[in-house]
């Protein structure tokens, strides 16, 4: 019997890579353990600081950042995870803060460091849509990030007091807005103190889309650049099968018995009129190019890269092909 090449993945629990996880999807020649049971934080800082599985879900502008420093590791062109960003910027409520522009010389929490790609993202579009520098404020961030660096002259960066939460500190006046991957506990708990600096998010993040044509990717899979030298035939295997595994998410979600909510296939209907019948789209077609070199750029604009590396030179090349025949749900 021939022998399957062992690849552990560490990923989050995401539907379109699921299949993936529960063996539904394999990928042809590689026997993948997938592991989920990881916090996205603890799960980017084990990739970055040790390197302890053979290819994961890591946050791409910190991985733009970690190529450029020589981590051992080339991304390939899949995206687990994307997001609009425009919801999740909040504010303390008695701070008088209207509009971005308020926000110059303010301190905002940062949740979970300066190098998240939620709060790169952020601090690039406030700062191209809304009007806020990001030298233009103070930057609040509890504990160091992923990717070791020197904050550039100009760029104020402060951390949280021992024994602070951001969460806390937002709620009690001591952080003026916070910028979160999440929703912060205060604001999940109806807390008044706190609430988004955007309240019609949505149609602000549809806007978005219509004039850039950018669904922000926050994540991509990252492998051992030595697998891919010693078996140049395992990228290409991956992303038949993660593409694989998406279809079959999709497939799944197209029945109104799987989600509990009232109105999904509405949703998914608006999704689709809106974003095109494969938001997720894998590969550097494109409308992925235009997004991951917006990544690229405010990364760098905000002091974390050296240069804007040529995409191709980041990202194993696989032929766009492999990443068709995919329709949402």
């Amino acid at each position: 019997m021939a022998t399957k090449l062992s690849l552990t993945l560490t990923c989050g629990d995401y539907e379109i890579t699921r299949p993936l996880a529960e063996g539904l999807v394999e990928p042809d020649g590689i026997a993948l353990t997938v592991l989920t049971n990881t916090a996205s934080r603890d799960r980017h800082w084990r990739l970055a600081r040790n390197a302890e599985c053979d290819l994961g879900e890591f946050n791409a502008c910190a991985y733009f950042m970690a190529r450029e420093r020589g981590h051992p590791f080339i991304a390939l062109p899949i995206y687990p995870h994307r997001r609009f960003r425009h919801g999740f910027v909040f504010v303390n409520t008695g701070k008088g803060i209207k509009q971005a522009s308020d926000l110059r010389g303010r301190r905002i929490g940062c949740y979970g460091g300066f190098q998240p790609a939620a709060c790169v993202w952020l601090r690039g579009l406030l700062e191209e849509f809304f009007g806020l520098p990001h030298r233009d404020a103070i930057w609040v961030i509890p504990r160091l990030d992923e990717i070791p660096f020197t904050p550039p002259p100009g760029l104020s960066i402060e951390f949280a007091p021992p024994g602070k939460t951001l969460d806390a500190m937002l709620a009690e006046g001591e952080i003026d807005a916070m910028l979160a991957p999440s929703f912060p506990a205060p604001f999940m708990k109806g807390d008044k103190r706190v609430a988004r600096l955007f309240p019609d998010f949505k149609s602000l993040e549809i806007d978005y889309y219509r004039q850039t044509g950018i669904f922000p990717i926050m994540h991509t899979i990252i492998i051992r650049q030595s697998i891919v030298e010693q078996h140049p035939w395992v990228p290409a295997n991956l992303a038949y099968a993660f593409n694989q595994s998406k279809q079959v998410a999709y497939e799944r979600l197209r029945n109104p018995r799987v989600l509990p909510q009232a109105w999904s296939t509405s949703a998914a209907e608006e999704q689709a009129a809106i974003l095109g019948p494969d938001p997720w789209a894998y590969g550097l077609g494109a409308g992925n190019r235009k997004n991951l070199e917006t990544a690229m750029r405010y990364t760098h604009e905000q002091g974390l890269t050296s240069r804007l590396a040529p995409l191709d030179e980041v990202f194993v090349p696989i032929d766009d092909g492999i990443f068709s025949g995919v329709g949402g749900y």
